[in-house]
């Protein structure tokens, strides 16, 4: 939790000089899967996510709370961040990088922090950011999956190999008649490593495509405001288990 408070504080720095900020509250109502025991339990996430552009580049993050209906040891009383940091290197050095559909390249730090399961994982690596016709942003990144858990002598999940990923990110507004939505979300890959028990952790993807419909503008309100909609979790090999989840979530964002 200190790694990721200390990424927060990091980002707050940064977001003083921000070229644009935007922070929102979301809420996610659903079915979610537990991949070692193969239940299901109504669940909620309530998530704090920013992400802002400042001289030399970007910074985004989220924190998950999650809370379930099922007292098994998972997802009771959760929280689970990400954290990331990009530097442009057309911004770093006064030079326009890039080719084709490729509009700029930046170097990305990343911290993945997980409570219960005292996880964390640091990213280093670059960022692609794409020129895709009608899209907000197209961004991918690539980076390490660097394991630094305590393990199991900690209390936590069993420590790990050190792996990679790729993750592509988007956003995509639309109208249809005077209506307003935006098409968002993920899709990550991130390759299969070794616990510390000597077991696989299978390489798994997990997609989080979210449809919103901007209620605040249909209700004659400040557009971008209020969101509502459906979010879905797709995962292959959730967690690294060989159990496989879909889960519909309604989906409600607040930007403030």
């Amino acid at each position: 939790m200190k790694k990721l408070i200390a990424c927060c504080v990091f980002i707050s720095a940064n977001a003083s000089a921000a070229t644009w900020s935007q922070t929102q509250l979301h809420f996610n109502q659903g079915d979610f899967l537990n991949p070692f025991t193969n239940e299901k339990s109504s669940t909620q996430v309530a998530t704090l996510q920013h992400s802002s552009s400042y001289q030399l580049g970007d910074n985004f993050f989220f924190v998950d709370f999650i809370k379930d209906n099922h007292t098994d040891g998972y997802q009771d009383n959760e929280y689970y961040g990400e954290f990331y940091s990009s530097i442009s290197f057309s911004k770093a050095t006064s030079k326009h990088i890039s080719f084709g559909a490729l509009k700029d390249v930046g170097a990305v730090i990343g911290v993945n922090a997980a409570g219960d399961a005292n996880v964390v994982k640091y990213l280093p690596g670059i960022k692609l950011y794409w020129d895709v016709p009608g899209f907000a942003f197209f961004n991918t990144l690539i980076t390490g999956y660097l394991d630094d858990n305590g393990g199991l002598i900690s209390g936590g999940a069993p420590a790990e190999s050190d792996s990679w990923m790729i993750d592509t990110a988007w956003g995509l507004p639309f109208n249809i008649g005077n209506q307003r939505f935006n098409f968002t979300g993920h899709i990550e890959y991130i390759d299969g490593r070794q616990n510390e028990l000597g077991k696989e952790v299978n390489s798994w993807v997990l997609a989080q495509p979210i449809l919103q419909w901007d209620l605040g503008h249909a209700l004659e309100f400040e557009e971008n405001t209020l969101l509502l909609g459906v979010k879905w979790q797709v995962w292959h090999n959730k967690l690294g288990t060989d159990n496989n989840e879909s889960a519909p979530q309604l989906h409600v964002a607040w930007t403030f």
